[in-house]
C-alpha cells in the first residue's frame, strides 16, 4: 500500500464515474495534488489544478510528476454521433492520454473500460474496448489495471435509455453482469490504486462490486 503522498493525473473528470472519483480523490489526505484537464471548469479546491480547453491541444502541455493515473474517458455512439468520432474518443484519445501519463512518471494506470471487450468481437463498442486494451498493454506500463464494469448506474445529465430500463430490474441480472452505480467504481478505483501488483491486472464488474462496497 502507498504510504506518501500522491500526486495524480484524472481524465473523464466531469463524466459520471469521474465526478465520484474526483470528489473521492479531493478528499483522500494521502493525494496532495489532481491535475484534472476537461473541456468545461471545474469547481475549485486547493489541491484541484484543472486546465480547461481542448485536450488535443493541452494535453502534450500537461506538466508536473505523477505518481498515478486514472483514465474515466469514454462516450456513445448516439454522443460521438459517428464510429469514427466515438473511435476518436474511446480509442485515440485514451491512448493519448495514457502516453502522456506514462512521460509524466505515472507508474500505475487505471482504465475504465468495459465488459465484454474484445478486440476480436462483432460488436463494435467491444471491439474498440478491446483495442484500447491491447492499445495499452502494449506500452508497457509497470502496473496496468483494466476495469470492466457493467452497466454504469446514476445520475447523468442526460439520462440513458438502458439503464433506466435495466435499474429497477438489476437484482434479478447475475451479478457479473448486473448494473454498477458509479459511485461504487469510483470506491472500487480508489481501491485499486492502492495495490501494488505489477503487471497488468484486469477487474470486472462483480469484483468491482465487491472493491467498492461501503
Amino acid at each position: 500500500m502507498y504510504l506518501t503522498p500522491q500526486h495524480v493525473l484524472l481524465a473523464g473528470a466531469t463524466g459520471l464515474t469521474g465526478e465520484h472519483l474526483l470528489d473521492r480523490l479531493l478528499n483522500e489526505p494521502t493525494i496532495t495534488r489532481v491535475l484534472a484537464p476537461t473541456r468545461r471548469p471545474l469547481a475549485e479546491h486547493p489541491h484541484l489544478e484543472n486546465p480547461v480547453g481542448d485536450p488535443a491541444v493541452f494535453l502534450p502541455q500537461l506538466a508536473g510528476r505523477v505518481d498515478i493515473a486514472y483514465c474515466c474517458l469514454g462516450t456513445t455512439l448516439k454522443q460521438a454521433g459517428s464510429e469514427s468520432a466515438f473511435r476518436a474518443v474511446d480509442l485515440d484519445m485514451v491512448v493519448a492520454f495514457s502516453k502522456r501519463a506514462r512521460e509524466m512518471g505515472a507508474r500505475h494506470l487505471l482504465v475504465v473500460s468495459a465488459l465484454g471487450a474484445d478486440p476480436k468481437s462483432s460488436i463494435f463498442y467491444n471491439r474498440v474496448k478491446g483495442e484500447m486494451e491491447e492499445a495499452l498493454k502494449a506500452q508497457d506500463w509497470p502496473q496496468l489495471t483494466i476495469v470492466r464494469p457493467s452497466l454504469l448506474l446514476g445520475e447523468r445529465v442526460e439520462p440513458r435509455l438502458a439503464e433506466q430500463l435495466v435499474s429497477p430490474f438489476s437484482r434479478l441480472i447475475p451479478g457479473k453482469y448486473r448494473g454498477i452505480e458509479a459511485c461504487t467504481l469510483a470506491r472500487a478505483l480508489w481501491r485499486l490504486a492502492l495495490e501494488e501488483e505489477d503487471g497488468v491486472r484486469v477487474v470486472e464488474s462483480d469484483e468491482l462490486r465487491r472493491l467498492g462496497k461501503k
